[in-house]
């Protein structure tokens, strides 16, 4: 069982930055593949960007084409923390977005192949 908080979301400017941040419980980290994806007013939930632990410190990360460039995934395996660092946001980038953990530890873009989410947190860009 892991649980997933998300923090770091609110209200900025075009052009500005935001760091969202995920705490994860649960002792098997490691072990899963983590993503982040978005949900915008009227739109699906879509993948932003994803990481899969290759080594205690090192991973790959995935990212959709829209955020390639401007968005930076990370995680600190010691502190069951993932990251995500956007720069150079757009008005398009305001959505909900959500910390989502794969208990198979596949790196998808899928949002079903998730099987934990966190509740979500609000990211709104101003133009």
């Amino acid at each position: 069982q892991v649980q997933l908080v998300e923090s770091g979301g609110g209200l900025v400017q075009a052009g500005g930055s935001l760091r969202l941040s995920c705490a994860a419980s649960g002792r098997t980290f490691s072990t899963y593949a983590m993503g982040w994806f978005r949900q915008g007013p009227g739109k699906e939930r879509e993948f932003v960007a994803g990481m899969r632990w290759i080594g205690s410190s090192v991973y790959y990360a995935d990212y959709a084409d829209s955020v390639k460039g401007r968005f930076t995934i990370s995680g600190d395996n010691a502190k069951n923390m993932v990251y995500l660092q956007m720069n150079s946001l757009k008005p398009e980038d305001t959505a909900v977005y959500y910390c989502a953990a794969s208990g198979g530890g596949v790196l998808t873009r899928t949002p079903r192949t998730y099987t934990y989410w966190g509740q979500g947190t609000q990211v709104t860009v101003s133009s």
